[in-house]
């Protein structure tokens, strides 16, 4: 018997590359998704950076610091900082961060994983 539309946490499993980015998600793996992603060597999963990328919302990206070096960060159509003391608390997680524009942050994370660097990405969704 059909149940309906069923709603699940998004994540897909595997490491794969940002094929587009734009009108407010990503395209990915033959998938799409809307809204924003955390890009992790556990995979890829919907991500809600409310109301801020901090270490409550970077959760997932602390507990996987061991498999992590560098986590790109891209912060919607803008630039912002990472809060000094978020960076500080990555860092001493063994993880490099660098904050830019969401664009910026697919392509350059596209460019470490070819490399097969371990790299992760926590990524605002742009319109």
């Amino acid at each position: 018997m059909a149940r309906g539309i069923e709603v699940r946490d998004a994540h897909f499993p595997g490491r794969a590359p940002i094929d587009a980015y734009g009108n407010g998600g990503f395209r990915f793996a033959e998938m799409s998704h809307r809204g924003s992603l955390l890009c992790l060597p556990s995979g890829i999963h919907g991500w809600e950076p409310v109301p801020a990328i901090d270490r409550e919302t970077l959760a997932a990206v602390f507990a996987e610091a061991d498999a992590i070096d560098v986590l790109m960060v891209g912060t919607g159509d803008d630039f912002v900082m990472l809060d000094p003391e978020l960076a500080a608390a990555l860092r001493e997680a063994g993880i490099v961060a660098e904050a830019m524009a969401t664009g910026a942050a697919v392509r350059t994370y596209n460019v470490l994983l070819a490399e097969n660097r371990a790299v992760a990405a926590a990524l605002v969704a742009v319109d």
